[in-house]
């Protein structure tokens, strides 16, 4: 009887609830984020809604959203987080330059992997940007799309689900339809533009490169000289087709090996890296079908080379 009358006690005692961490809001039509939150938080002015978007607190299927014109699908939940403000990513190795519920675009440093390997798997950007995006929800993860070299920086994409993965990958060619490095090649080079073809060929170590279809993938090279001086040309490429290694090969295939590219024949190394770096990247977004146009300044490093 004493320990019923207890139990009694403790429940008629009033307890603290836990506090609900976000305000949902269930999609049920398309719209873009911005009229669908003006309408369902009773009239909140665009004003207060960019304010919540600049503070990171809006999500949309767990994903932190800053677009005000975000496409919304029937299905999506819409959250506003009740924290005073989501922390921001900052990485020494990687730059966020883009996120949605999809997809999400960085621009890489040389010297950081773009996903993990055997024998590296923390120190990648893989690595990274799963850990970020699990800080908003353990089931989050993301999917890697296409890569850069280790000692290549520069933008990528990386999808948030794997159908946006598949579509991506599955359409690269008719997705993407800008996509341009500028690097440092040694010597001055002859051609103000021109366009290298050929088959090239993944012995793991190395990549070769023949003039006639031996077996290997059929690959193509845009180049411009930007700027060239005695010792360095400043190039701009465009590639038709992204085989591994494919800038490095053809470079050095036109006896202008990228600088610092020892691989490939490259005899200084005046930056203490790669000489090559993504500078744009343009696609139609796969879901919304909007275009995403994306670009950063050459590096000053490459610039300085040109004095």
């Amino acid at each position: 009887m004493e320990q019923k009358r207890k139990l009694k006690e403790k429940s008629d005692k009033p307890f603290a609830k836990a506090a609900a961490k976000y305000t949902i809001y269930n999609v049920h039509e398309e719209n873009e984020l911005m009229p669908f939150l003006m309408k369902v938080m009773n009239g909140i002015s665009r004003t207060k809604v960019k304010n919540l978007l600049t503070n990171r607190v809006i999500l949309v299927d767990n994903v932190i959203v800053t677009q005000y014109n975000f496409r919304l699908k029937p299905g999506m939940k819409v959250q506003i987080s009740h924290a005073k403000n989501n922390r921001e990513f900052r990485n020494p190795l990687l730059k966020l330059v883009y996120e949605d519920a999809y997809l999400i675009v960085v621009e890489k440093k040389e010297g950081l992997l773009s996903v993990g390997t055997e024998s590296q798997r923390e120190r990648t950007a893989q690595h990274i940007l799963n850990e970020y995006v699990r800080s908003e929800h353990s089931g989050n993860r993301i999917h890697v799309v296409h890569r850069l070299d280790r000692e290549t920086s520069g933008l990528m994409m990386y999808a948030k689900d794997e159908k946006t993965q598949h579509t991506l990958r599955d359409n690269w060619h008719e997705i993407v339809y800008d996509r341009r490095y500028v690097a440092v090649v040694e010597g001055s080079m002859e051609e103000e533009r021109g366009i290298v073809r050929s088959w090239l060929t993944d012995h793991k170590l190395y990549v070769s490169s023949s003039l006639v279809d031996d077996g290997g993938k059929f690959s193509v090279t845009h180049y411009q000289t930007i700027k060239r001086n005695s010792r360095f040309s400043l190039m701009e490429l465009h590639l038709d087709t992204g085989r591994k290694n494919q800038i490095r090969v053809h470079m050095a295939q036109l006896g202008h090996p990228v600088v610092g590219d020892s691989r490939y024949g490259s005899e200084i190394d005046p930056l203490g890296r790669l000489a090559l770096h993504a500078f744009k990247l343009c696609f139609t977004h796969p879901v919304t079908g909007e275009r995403m146009e994306f670009e950063t300044p050459y590096p000053k490093s490459f610039k300085d080379l040109m004095l």
